[in-house]
């Protein structure tokens, strides 16, 4: 059984190996024939113009305002959620609640897409100067749809602290509520980060929800009122026909939000790092 796990673990790696030298032997080289700084602080993206421009700086500036957006809304809710079910529900309202939070889960990014276009895209269209699918419209779908992911393991981290904290606040005077917030919560803050990382990781991957309630423009966003276009979506909309350089540019993008990935994986590991040297 050792062996067969080893197999399985050395697949696991094998498979995220073949996909950075897939990104990276793809990608690397239209950056260099793009230029570098064109592509990545570019304002214009164009492909189809003569000569073709692919700046794709309104993508990642749109990424990210739609992720920060989504983490503004949907980690303290889903924070105050998972105290809520540890230490504060009813356990008849707990066995109610907890599957409820279970199909938020397993619905389809799609479903959420077709949530979003249906009936919040007309809700946003009575805000004074919104078109309706734009960067707030998409930022309050994804903060939804990371909802499940923040609560389970923000839930499970605040289970897993061990009950004497919460008795020893007690002891020393403190109400239920003081105990909860100031001797088990930080005590499960590895865990809640976590969850905010794997949040954050799933907002900004997000793809299909986001085409349906962005509005899909390649441009800076002037206001949060307006379209946007994300890395994933300007992927997943102009790969069925690209050829040449812009398929190849398409590909860099996808290098681009790897390294996003990346990044955000290095701190939360450096993070979590400090925070068990304090």
């Amino acid at each position: 059984m050792s062996w067969l796990f080893a197999l399985c673990a050395c697949m696991s790696i094998v498979a995220v190996a073949l996909i950075c030298v897939f990104l990276f032997a793809n990608g690397i080289p239209a950056m260099k024939e793009i230029g570098v700084f064109h592509f990545l602080f570019g304002t214009k993206w164009a492909p189809k113009n003569n000569p073709a421009s692919y700046g794709i700086l309104p993508m990642i500036v749109g990424s990210l305002c739609v992720t920060f957006g989504a983490v503004i809304i949907g980690v303290p809710i889903g924070v105050l959620t998972a105290v809520y079910l540890s230490r504060f529900c009813p356990k008849k309202l707990h066995s109610l609640l907890e599957p409820l939070v279970q199909l938020m889960a397993g619905i389809p990014s799609i479903l959420y897409g077709f949530f979003g276009l249906v009936v919040m895209v007309p809700l946003a269209r009575m805000i004074p100067g919104c078109t309706g699918v734009s960067m707030v419209t998409a930022a309050v779908l994804l903060g939804i749809m990371i909802l499940p992911t923040v609560i389970n393991l923000s839930e499970s981290a605040i289970n897993a602290v061990p009950n004497s904290y919460y008795e020893g606040a007690l002891a020393l005077g403190a109400t239920h509520e003081r105990s909860v917030f100031f001797a088990v919560l930080p005590a499960a803050k590895s865990g809640i980060l976590a969850a905010v990382v794997l949040g954050i990781g799933r907002a900004i991957g997000e793809t299909m929800a986001v085409i349906m309630v962005a509005g899909n423009q390649p441009i800076l966003p002037r206001s949060i009122f307006k379209g946007i276009r994300t890395m994933t979506a300007n992927i997943v909309i102009e790969m069925g026909y690209a050829t040449g350089l812009h398929r190849e540019a398409l590909i860099a993008t996808g290098v681009v939000l790897f390294i996003f990935i990346l990044i955000i994986n290095l701190a939360f590991a450096a993070l979590k790092k400090r925070g068990e040297k304090v």
